[in-house]
């Protein structure tokens, strides 16, 4: 080996491990999908026999974002996806799951709109929900029914 080449014959070996590495990262690894989990879902008990909303938080610890496309619930004839956009509410087709982040539906803010029940939710009960999602497989949730005036610890 030549005086001062030793130097340069490790460094390519360094930049292909280094180039590899960060090839690892790409893909459909952990950080390359979205990684789904729901909490604080609730339900304050319907003082309508026939509409009623919920509340919870998706929240995604992945990589990637997704997208809440829709929710079904035999509770219900609909549920439906609705934005709270200063005073005004509106019904959305979807709404984004931010990769690391969480989406969170809260009273006066996002919310659930279960329409036609087939039966009044009371406290007590649970209602199931599936949540549908762009990339990612469906989620399955109970959503526990809480009094008419309940306000979460979360402030969600």
């Amino acid at each position: 080996m030549k005086p001062g080449t030793r130097g340069r014959h490790l460094a390519v070996p360094a930049a292909v491990a280094t180039g590899a590495l960060l090839l690892a990262g790409c893909g459909s690894g952990p950080d390359g999908e979205a990684e789904l989990s729901v909490r604080s879902a609730y339900m304050p008990q319907p003082v309508s026999d026939t509409m009623a909303a919920g509340f919870l938080t998706v929240v995604n610890t992945g990589g990637a974002k997704d997208e809440l496309t829709s929710v079904t619930s035999a509770a219900a004839g609909s549920v439906t996806l609705h934005e709270t956009v200063g005073s005004s509410m509106e019904e959305v087709t979807s709404l984004d799951v931010p990769a690391h982040g969480q989406l969170v539906f809260k009273s006066g803010g996002n919310h659930l709109m279960f329409e036609k029940l087939k039966s009044r939710p009371v406290q007590g009960e649970k209602v199931t929900v599936e949540l549908h999602f762009a990339e990612s497989g469906p989620v399955t949730v109970e959503i526990p029914v809480k009094s008419a005036t309940y306000t979460p610890k979360t402030g969600h």
